[in-house]
């Protein structure tokens, strides 16, 4: 366990110093880069750490850190590739009157002082169900591939060198309080120019939808370092034009407000200008965060999770869960009754088959269909008698 919150902390340690351009003393030598590479890779900050071991060569093995490098190549190509792909799509979807939202969009990269530092982050495309399969047929036309599924929400497609697209029919959230609010947030999306059917989020809905998502997916232990550095970045870009009441407000219909602070909070702790004093009274408790950062940092393997709102959220997404295995449960059954009296019919059906099939051998049937009865006996008997004569 210390072994893991050592690695998560040095990843975190070797980030914000590549974030806040300082000199933070890391012990390379001591770290397992297998680990750490793994580590990075799943929270999508690989081509950031690149840069920070830049210099380190000693430190670990080539083949740690030409994967490293790899990771920062592909941030470097994507920046190169993603306004075009990403244009010629919303283009596409546009001229065909395809109506969607984008629920993220990939300009944070322009808050990065460093481009190649951003995340080659997806492009997230809500539609209704129609269109939902038109636009993955046009993807997979481009040569697009599905890598990963998202059952009854949606599907990743990715394209070698090219921008990932998470396609969504429905909102990738399971509580109907979450789907509730945030399909009222969704209803202040405005049109993106310079087209007429795609649209896009205001900031302060953004905002509001980054943070509601960052406290769901840091309860199903699936938040990123990236997510929060993300988070962050918007934060101090929009923060002088967001009503900060209004959004606590909107956060409190979700029941996350206090949670979705303190995940904010500790991005500026962990990467955040230490002269920004954006956050002016410290917390009297401090030993939450230390719960908020050992479960971000192991992705919930170390789970001593305090706060009332993350334990109820927790709760209502499990419920969802449970449910949802409630129902492939009896799914299952079902089909398995089903396969079973088919079987039965089938010998029913052969046992005892129809008028037509019937009147066809015995000519009798078809004059007086009543005697269809005495004709399954003799049929039956006929051919228990040739299985006997063998």
């Amino acid at each position: 366990m210390n072994q893991l919150l050592f690695e998560g902390r040095s990843l975190v340690g070797i980030v914000s110093s590549v974030i806040r351009q300082d000199d933070l003393r890391v012990a390379y030598s001591r770290l397992d880069w297998e680990r750490m590479f793994r580590l990075s890779d799943f929270h999508k900050v690989s081509n950031i750490v690149y840069l920070g071991i830049l210099g380190k060569g000693d430190s670990l093995p080539d083949k740690w850190q030409e994967r490293f490098f790899e990771r920062y190549q592909e941030a470097l190509l994507f920046g190169e590739n993603c306004r075009e792909q990403i244009t010629e799509i919303l283009t596409w979807l546009d001229m065909r009157e395809i109506s969607c939202t984008l629920l993220t969009y990939e300009f944070i990269r322009d808050f990065y002082k460093i481009p190649e530092m951003a995340d080659n982050q997806a492009l997230q495309i809500l539609l209704d169900e129609e269109n939902y399969f038109y636009a993955k047929g046009y993807l997979i036309d481009l040569g697009y591939e599905v890598d990963s599924s998202y059952k009854g929400m949606g599907e990743r497609l990715h394209r070698v060198s090219g921008v990932s697209i998470m396609l969504y029919s429905h909102l990738p959230f399971r509580t109907a309080k979450y789907i509730k609010n945030m399909t009222r947030l969704l209803e202040t999306a405005i049109c993106k120019e310079p087209y007429n059917y795609i649209h896009m989020l205001p900031p302060e809905s953004e905002f509001i939808y980054r943070m509601a998502g960052a406290a769901y997916r840091y309860v199903t232990d699936e938040l990123t370092l990236r997510e929060v550095l993300d988070l962050l970045h918007y934060h101090m870009i929009w923060r002088d034009e967001l009503h900060r009441e209004a959004v606590r407000k909107h956060l409190a219909e979700f029941q996350i407000e206090d949670l979705a602070e303190k995940i904010l909070r500790i991005s500026y702790m962990w990467f955040g200008d230490k002269k920004d004093n954006y956050f002016q009274n410290q917390p009297e408790d401090m030993s939450v965060y230390d719960v908020l950062e050992d479960r971000l940092l192991t992705k919930g393997i170390i789970n001593h999770e305090t706060d009332e709102q993350a334990l109820r959220l927790q709760s209502m997404i499990q419920r969802e869960i449970d449910k949802e295995k409630q129902k492939e449960t009896w799914e299952l059954r079902r089909e398995k009754w089903e396969r079973q009296k088919e079987k039965v019919m089938k010998k029913v059906r052969w046992a005892f088959p129809d008028y037509h099939y019937m009147s066809s051998i015995y000519p009798t049937v078809e004059k007086a269909p009543v005697l269809l009865p005495v004709f399954w006996v003799i049929r039956g008997v006929r051919l228990m008698l040739r299985i006997f004569t063998k």
